[in-house]
């Protein structure tokens, strides 16, 4: 692909790196930005900017926040007994939108993958574990996407709760193995967190 100009160039270069943008792709939204009011685009950049530099992690469940305990966490009439395991905040978003669950979450930040290097001293996996050892915690919930790379999550930290007393199920399979969360429609979603099974159950059917 040929530019006119280095700076087209440099800034088409820079969104095709974003995720399942390739460069045509990059070229047409860089174009469009180019043809809108010069102030929309300072807008676009400075929340992005702000974004990277001012944003935080919740201190209990690590999802995504403008303060240092995110807005669930922080909410009173939430269950702080029971905790919806995910893996980032696009799953947390996706349960909300189903107004089904009550309990609070946890966020790994990701799942464990060998292929990718992706073991669990790279996720939260130990902050989840020092929660639990509260003694506050009555159910673990395993809302994680039904992959290998999900279930080896699942397991490792089930592992991890030896000698707790803590319920642990999972979400039903009403979401199809290989699916990812986010794009559960909130029906689906819904009933698989309402009736959710006990973990030791649904390794059996694995």
């Amino acid at each position: 692909m040929e530019f006119s100009s280095k700076l087209l160039e440099d800034a088409v270069n820079e969104v095709s790196q974003l995720p399942g943008i390739g460069k045509r792709t990059a070229l047409r939204l860089v174009l469009h930005l180019l043809r809108q009011p010069a102030s929309q685009t300072h807008d676009l950049a400075t929340s992005l900017v702000r974004l990277k530099d001012t944003i935080k992690y919740c201190k209990d469940c690590h999802s995504i926040s403008d303060a240092e305990q995110c807005d669930i966490c922080a909410n009173p009439s939430r269950d702080g007994e029971v905790i919806c395991v995910v893996e980032d905040i696009r799953d947390v978003m996706a349960i909300e939108s189903t107004a089904q669950f009550k309990g609070r979450y946890h966020v790994l930040g990701g799942k464990i993958s060998p292929i990718e290097g992706v073991g669990p001293q790279d996720l939260t996996i130990e902050a989840l574990i020092e929660r639990l050892k509260s003694g506050s915690i009555k159910e673990l919930i395993f809302a994680m996407s039904s992959t290998m790379e999900g279930d080896t999550t699942n397991f490792y930290i089930y592992r991890q709760l030896e000698g707790m007393d803590i319920k642990t199920s999972t979400i039903a399979r009403g979401i199809a193995v290989g699916d990812e969360l986010e794009y559960a429609d909130e029906v689906t979603l819904g009933r698989s967190i309402l009736n959710r099974i006990p973990f030791e159950n649904s390794m059996k059917t694995q």
